[in-house]
């Protein structure tokens, strides 16, 4: 799988992103974490001034890590970091997070109800990037949400022009419905303190990209993962980081669209 020139043109929109990586709390069922985040706690965020877009994927349970074994590079997901959950938050402008303080306050306050830890990775503007790959009758029945974590001495304007050239490479498979990639500025633990929760993140645990990747149903996103699409993409990513861990995900759940507040969550 060779990188496509840079004269491919692709339909892009360019947003400001931020993901809340989330791992609900396990002195109660899984299930009662992820319903309550998918019920009252979204209904505090989905308020929240200067919103584009807000959407909940809810991983599954079992994620021992979809990414084939490539050398030198870890794919298998440690169980004692495996994410339940990413929250996207996608705003209307640079300014728009400030606009929400009053809906963080009450955020902060209920993210004990639900959670043990939270990770926010922020992006620069136009970092978050959604491209058209389906056609307008065409729907998304599995996902694969990708994170990166880039080598030690790779640059990190090196690797996000990388990231930026995988995306015609993927979409030039013609199996994609979906396709969205951020690319995150240094993790900072303040930007997203939130009191009795953990926030720890070491520095060989941190990421610094993710893909979400979109299937007409299972068996294509099977087919992609062990076909030979995946092997020439593992061998030009090897050389730049040192994890790829690839969760497979149950839901991805929109309750705001396009800056308006859905009546009811849409998959």
């Amino acid at each position: 799988m060779s990188m496509p020139s840079t004269a491919v043109h692709l339909d892009v929109k360019k947003h400001l992103t931020s993901s809340i990586l989330l791992w609900v709390r396990t002195d109660q069922p899984r299930q009662t974490g992820m319903d309550h985040w998918k019920g009252p706690h979204s209904g505090i965020i989905s308020a929240t001034p200067g919103l584009e877009e807000y959407r909940q994927i809810h991983l599954a349970e079992h994620n021992p890590g979809r990414w084939p074994a490539t050398g030198g590079v870890e794919t298998s997901i440690p169980v004692d970091r495996k994410i339940d959950g990413v929250a996207e938050v996608t705003f209307q402008s640079v300014l728009a997070p400030s606009q929400g303080r009053k809906q963080t306050k009450l955020a902060y306050a209920d993210e004990i109800n639900v959670f043990r830890r939270t990770l926010l990775y922020a992006g620069p503007p136009n970092s978050s990037r959604w491209y058209g790959v389906a056609g307008p009758d065409e729907r998304v029945g599995a996902r694969v949400l990708v994170y990166l974590r880039r080598r030690d001495g790779v640059g990190a304007r090196e690797f996000r022009k990388f990231v930026k050239q995988l995306a015609p490479a993927l979409a030039g498979t013609g199996v994609l419905k979906e396709l969205r990639t951020q690319t995150f500025l240094p993790w900072i633990k303040k930007l997203w303190d939130t009191p009795n929760v953990a926030h720890d993140n070491p520095h060989d645990q941190r990421f610094h990209a993710s893909l979400i990747l979109g299937f007409t149903d299972t068996a294509a996103r099977d087919a992609f993962f062990t076909g030979r699409v995946i092997q020439g993409l593992s061998e030009q990513l090897a050389p730049l980081v040192s994890a790829i861990h690839a969760y497979d995900v149950d839901a991805a759940l929109t309750y705001v669209r396009n800056g308006d507040i859905l009546p009811h969550h849409q998959e």
